[in-house]
């Protein structure tokens, strides 16, 4: 028997550049199971870029913290929450 674990992922943005990755995904925790919370860093400066991204196991659950997140405020500001796109491929930059 073959079972399939989907995982949605969720970009969220406009955030706080101090809210940590636990913090976040205490806001999601709310709705359902939290398989993983990141904030995007600068590589230079290590400092957060104001989004992340939110993995959960439950397509209902997540789609859930979608809809009662998104415009929501989390620490203070209006956080953008919507499923995540794939990454694009971008042409490499050689300086």
């Amino acid at each position: 028997m073959l079972l399939y674990l989907f995982i949605m992922n969720i970009y969220v943005g406009n955030l706080d550049y101090k809210i940590t990755e636990d913090e976040l995904a205490n806001h999601f925790a709310e709705f359902g199971e939290v398989t993983s919370s990141r904030i995007i860093t600068d590589k230079f400066s290590g400092r957060s870029k104001g989004f992340g991204f939110i993995e959960m196991s439950n397509d209902e659950e997540a789609k859930k913290a979608i809809e009662n997140l998104n415009g929501a405020s989390i620490n203070n500001r209006n956080a953008v929450v919507n499923e995540a796109r794939p990454r694009e491929e971008r042409p490499r930059r050689d300086f």
